[in-house]
């Protein structure tokens, strides 16, 4: 089997274009063959091309076209946006969004903090050397 991630209902995907980039939406039908209808807790039912969905790993057992109650008591069930922030895809999202809302000096003290680190390791890592030496 060449696939793992399936266009089903109840599959957790990630807008990859348009105004809704970045937020995690569940397929709840199928429209056809390159659109489907997604839902969100914070946004109205509307209609989205596969093109611009990235299919997760995460699927919430829910009926076809359920009621946003319905939508919202499953997601919570599922703990759908712990399981996103736990995944390495959520975590590295997360890092770019913390990075990209850096400002000028922000970005200084991570570089000075860079070279610190680096500064460190490298001390031990000449111990280690002379002591392998020995």
């Amino acid at each position: 089997m060449p696939f793992k991630r399936y266009v089903e209902i109840g599959r957790v995907a990630l807008v990859n274009y348009g105004s809704d980039y970045g937020r995690l939406v569940v397929i709840v039908d199928v429209i056809d063959q390159n659109r489907a209808l997604v839902d969100a807790p914070d946004m109205v039912r509307t209609q989205m091309n596969f093109k611009r969905l990235s299919l997760t790993d995460i699927k919430i057992d829910i009926p076809r076209v359920p009621k946003k109650k319905t939508l919202i008591a499953a997601m919570e069930a599922g703990d759908v946006k712990n399981k996103w922030e736990q995944s390495s895809w959520g975590r590295k999202l997360i890092v770019q969004k913390r990075r990209a809302s850096l400002n000028d000096f922000d970005r200084f003290k991570l570089m000075l903090a860079k070279i610190k680190k680096a500064g460190i390791v490298r001390q031990e890592l000449t111990k280690l050397k002379k002591s392998s030496a020995v």
